[in-house]
C-alpha cells in the first residue's frame, strides 16, 4: 500500500482491482475491499477513480476448461469488451464530515484496527469514510456493469 501510495503522490497511474478477488461468474459486484478507498482518503491529492468493467476474460482463462482446471495457456480469439465509465471525483472535505458524524452514532470496536489518525479522523470515523467511498466505487461499477450487459443485449438484437 506504502508503494502505491508514493506512486499517487508522484502523480501516476495506478490500477487497483477492488473486488478483491477474480469473478468470473456474472453477478452482482460484492462488497468492496478498503485499500481503493484508503489511497483515495491518504493521497496528498485527492485521485480521480476511472472505472472500468470489462466481460470476456473468463473466455480466455475459464476456471473449469478440462477436468476442473484451466487451459495451460489463455485461449486466443475470444471477445473481450472493456467499457470505461465516466471519471468519479470526491469531495474528501465533504465526505470526512459526514464520516465524523457517521462514527458518533456508531457502536464501532477499534480493535484490530490503525491506530494512526488519518486527517483528524478516528478509528470509527476512518472506517465510515472507508465504507462511504467504497460503496459510492461499488454503486458506479454495478451501473456500468448493468448499463454493459444491457448495451450487449442491445447489440445482439441488431
Amino acid at each position: 500500500m506504502n508503494e502505491a501510495l508514493d506512486r499517487l503522490t508522484n502523480g501516476a497511474w495506478l490500477h487497483t482491482f477492488p473486488e478483491g478477488k477474480v469473478c468470473q461468474e456474472d453477478a452482482p459486484i460484492r462488497r468492496l475491499k478498503w485499500g481503493t478507498a484508503s489511497l483515495i482518503a491518504r493521497a496528498p491529492v485527492t485521485p480521480i477513480v476511472l472505472p472500468i468493467i470489462h466481460h470476456g476474460f473468463e473466455k480466455v482463462m475459464p476456471e473449469n476448461y478440462a477436468f476442473g482446471r484451466r487451459p495451460p495457456v489463455p485461449l486466443w480469439n475470444q471477445e473481450i469488451k472493456i467499457v470505461v465509465g465516466e471519471p468519479m471525483e470526491f469531495n474528501l472535505p465533504e465526505l470526512r464530515e459526514m464520516a465524523l458524524s457517521q462514527s458518533r452514532d456508531s457502536s464501532f470496536s477499534s480493535e484490530q484496527w490503525p491506530r494512526n489518525i488519518l486527517g483528524g479522523l478516528d478509528a470509527a470515523a476512518q472506517k465510515c469514510l472507508y465504507m462511504t467511498i467504497s460503496d459510492q466505487i461499488r454503486t458506479t461499477l454495478e451501473n456500468l456493469r448493468n448499463f454493459s450487459k444491457s448495451y450487449a443485449k442491445a447489440e445482439q438484437i441488431k
